[in-house]
């Protein structure tokens, strides 16, 4: 590596290296050089905004070394760059993850950053419930965007919970988020809310079978969600009526199980929602349309 020198000579190598190695990107990046600057970048202690006048500069050997190996273990250990870094962003936010939680990634955020307008009022929002909250990314979005609301965070993986934690804990919401263990609803009482929003399990079988490697080091209780990767969804929907304030909302993540849904569902209008920066599979109910549909989704547990 002595003809590398400087930071452009490492992310270049990093983006020849990874595209030979064909890595899967969908974590944060969506292409080898995006990937190779970011963890360049992390390995030298650099900000992502970090200015183009300053790639030419020369690194030490210690720098070289520890970019090198960085870079080397992203295609030796097929890890998302997130794991490797302890560090993603969610709605221009940092959060700490690890192999216990999902990767932060969906188009939820875009919802929160807007208020989820215009299908709710922001300033009549008092209380918030984020089940499946994993790394705690979307309870604290939320937290930000809605500063006088309360919110909970449920969720079933201990695990989860523990990296949850000291997220909130990061971001100084301790005073109000509430962090429960729970399966979806469980705990929570007779608890009721202005907005339930989620980004449950909904890997169906098929698509669990052929995900890259680097899908395979999250947490399987994260993603799969039985046959047709509805088993998590139709318990929130069987139950989401008895914990919606009326004129309240649920917004759910079910990705490539939009399909799947429609057809389990064709009696429902559900609203799917559309993003500028891209994402799809996200769906609105309101709470009158969940009491209406109650007997129904009940029926078909």
């Amino acid at each position: 590596m002595s003809e590398l020198h400087t930071i452009r000579d490492h992310i270049r190598w990093g983006t020849s290296l990874f595209s030979q190695a064909r890595l899967f990107y969908g974590h944060g990046t969506v292409n080898a050089l995006d990937e190779a600057a970011y963890l360049v970048l992390h390995a030298l202690h650099l900000p992502p905004d970090f200015p183009d006048s300053y790639l030419d500069t020369r690194l030490t050997d210690t720098e070289r070394q520890a970019v090198v190996s960085l870079l080397k273990k992203r295609v030796e250990t097929r890890q998302p760059a997130p794991y490797l870094t302890n560090e993603a962003w969610f709605m221009g936010m940092p959060f700490y993850v690890d192999e216990r939680v999902l990767i932060p990634r969906s188009p939820i955020a875009e919802l929160i950053e807007q208020g989820f307008e215009p299908w709710t009022d922001p300033d009549g929002v008092a209380r918030i419930l984020d089940l499946c909250t994993g790394s705690g990314c979307i309870a604290i979005a939320c937290a930000a965007a809605f500063p006088d609301a309360e919110v909970d965070a449920s969720e079933l993986s201990q695990e989860a919970l523990a990296v949850a934690e000291i997220n909130v804990e990061r971001h100084q919401m301790e005073e109000q988020i509430r962090l429960v263990q729970g399966d979806l609803f469980a705990n929570l009482e007779r608890e009721r809310y202005d907005i339930i929003v989620s980004n449950p399990p909904y890997v169906d079988a098929e698509d669990m079978e052929g995900l890259p490697n680097e899908y395979l080091h999250e947490p399987e209780l994260a993603l799969a969600a039985g046959f047709d990767g509805l088993d998590i969804v139709r318990r929130m929907l069987a139950e989401g009526s008895e914990h919606l304030n009326p004129g309240g909302i649920m917004v759910v993540e079910v990705g490539n199980s939009q399909p799947a849904l429609e057809l389990a569902y064709p009696e429902v209008e559900f609203t799917w929602l559309e993003f500028e920066r891209g994402g799809h599979g996200v769906f609105l109910l309101t709470a009158e349309q969940l009491e209406e549909h109650q007997a129904l989704f009940q029926s078909r547990l």
